[in-house]
């Protein structure tokens, strides 16, 4: 899986850091910052973050 994000639509709701805190942090703004761009571990954590995340503001591609 690659994971990718947009910072800029972020609006620092933090469920993705709650779900997969080895894949996504925040910045001091609140802002989500990637740890993994491509995670082997956590990934139904990965893929309910992008559920969830109200900006959508994380993307991810299933690598064959």
């Amino acid at each position: 899986m690659q994971v990718t994000i947009e910072p800029e639509r972020c609006v620092g709701s933090g469920q993705c850091v709650m779900l997969a805190p080895s894949v996504f942090d925040q910045d001091d703004d609140g802002i989500v910052v990637l740890l993994d761009d491509k995670p082997t571990t956590a990934l139904e954590g990965v893929r309910e973050s992008i559920r969830v995340c109200p900006a959508r503001a994380i993307f991810s591609a299933d690598e064959a």
